[in-house]
């Protein structure tokens, strides 16, 4: 039998996002009269002059795809809501049903997702008048949650990976990419975050989808390198985790969804340590 994870469920995610225009028009009036196009190439014009380069502010970021590994017992699911055929309130509503049962609740896993995810979720989430009393339970109602919840930095019930590795900023965090070459994992393909709003354009939807689950794999496959690390697995633990990993991919691809990662099982099998 695999050995059990410290954390029964958990969900390692991440997000792809592009500029909400409607928003930014309430922000900077002087969109309100141009195009979708027009106004986005001043938008991008106006965060260069405001930073120095044309990522959106955060509450500017709309939500266009949620990819997640969903690990319970021994089984694991592998799995996307894009705006392909969800509004961004149906995306976080059914995201956010993770949220409603204790104590069943998911550890959360990500890279950088207290920087930049969970940040654009609650923005996003606010704009839909929704609620997910759960996710920010700090003991107040729930007092076994007081030292195990998603709101303080120091506990990891939400572990970001990359917070975590550089010691919450003492040293210079990393790109995932790097960390994930580095373990001889696939790390990004030739897809990255600033060609989504792109796709999104074009409805190239598995493409978008195949990127946010690859980047989600990735932060799995490193999360199960920090348990090794932190002893929270056994060698053979991790070898396990590691080949269930494998054949879940490999049954993934021979059933209805087709060959969506086999580039990444191919990457991870040539470079693999």
């Amino acid at each position: 039998m695999i050995q059990a994870l410290p954390y029964n469920p958990v969900l390692v995610f991440d997000i792809e996002t592009v500029a909400d225009i409607d928003a930014a028009r309430r922000i900077y009036p002087e969109l309100v009269d141009l195009n979708e196009a027009d106004a986005l190439t001043a938008l991008q014009a106006i965060r260069i002059q405001e930073t120095g380069r044309d990522f959106m502010r955060i509450p500017l970021q709309r939500i266009v795809c949620i990819s997640a590994f969903y690990v319970q017992g021994d089984k694991t699911t592998l799995f996307s809501l894009s705006a392909e055929h969800l509004s961004e309130q149906e995306i976080l509503r059914k995201f956010f049903k993770a949220f409603n049962d204790f104590p069943d609740l998911p550890q959360l896993v990500s890279w950088n997702g207290s920087g930049f995810d969970i940040p654009v979720l609650i923005y996003r989430a606010m704009l839909y008048d929704l609620s997910v009393p759960l996710l920010f339970e700090d003991g107040d109602n729930i007092q076994s949650m007081r030292f195990n919840n998603y709101v303080n930095r120091y506990q990891d019930r939400h572990l970001d990976l990359m917070d975590r590795f550089s010691q919450f900023g003492a040293s210079q965090r990393q790109s995932m990419n790097v960390v994930a070459s580095l373990y001889g994992l696939p790390g990004k393909t030739n897809i990255d975050g600033s060609m989504v709003g792109d796709l999104v354009a074009a409805d190239k939807w598995q493409t978008l989808t195949v990127y946010c689950e690859s980047d989600v794999l990735n932060t799995w496959l490193i999360y199960l390198r920090w348990l090794r690390l932190t002893g929270k697995l056994s060698s053979e633990g991790f070898n396990a985790w590691q080949q269930q990993t494998r054949d879940y991919l490999a049954a993934f691809e021979s059933s209805d969804d087709g060959v969506r990662h086999q580039e990444f099982i191919a990457d991870w099998a040539a470079a693999a340590l």
